[in-house]
This record gives C-alpha cells, sequence and structure tokens, in this order.
C-alpha cells in the first residue's frame, strides 16, 4: 500500500535538482574554505589567508550560481510535430 502510494510522487524538477546541487556545491566549498583558513592559521598572514578565503568564497559562489542557473535554463519541449515531405 506505501509502496503504491511512493509510486504515485511527482518527481522532482530540474529547478529543484539543480538548485539542491549548486547548495552542495556552495557548502562543499565553505568547508574548504574552512579547513584553508585555519591550515594557513600558524604559517601565513592575516591579508595572505583571506585573499584564499576570499578567493574559495568567490568560487563557491559563482559556480553555483551558474549550476543553478544551467540548471533552469534548460531545453523547452518541442511541441510541434517534426516535418514530413511529401512526394
Amino acid at each position: 500500500m506505501i509502496f503504491d502510494a511512493i509510486l504515485l510522487l511527482a518527481a522532482p524538477s530540474t529547478g529543484t535538482i539543480g538548485a539542491i546541487v549548486a547548495a552542495a556545491f556552495f557548502l562543499t566549498f565553505i568547508i574548504v574554505a574552512y579547513v584553508a583558513y585555519k591550515a594557513l592559521l600558524k604559517t601565513a598572514k592575516m591579508g595572505f589567508r583571506m585573499a584564499v578565503v576570499a578567493v574559495i568564497l568567490l568560487i563557491a559562489f559563482f559556480g553555483s550560481l551558474s549550476l543553478w542557473y544551467l540548471s533552469i535554463g534548460g531545453t523547452a519541449p518541442n511541441l510541434r510535430p517534426p516535418a514530413t515531405r511529401k512526394g
């Protein structure tokens, strides 16, 4: 009974999947930036650490934004049938 109800659920749209992938991408790079900051804590000056973290966060932001944008900009379905040649 429950299995039948699961089959009737609608699949998530590409925009939803793209938003989830973009959020996962961004969170991954947030963690990478935090680890890089902590790794450079004893060895680098504050300005260099902030520059490295800023570059990582810029990559995360623009990468996740482009992933999300490309996922919602999919191709529209063709509503007309293909042309056929007669003769």
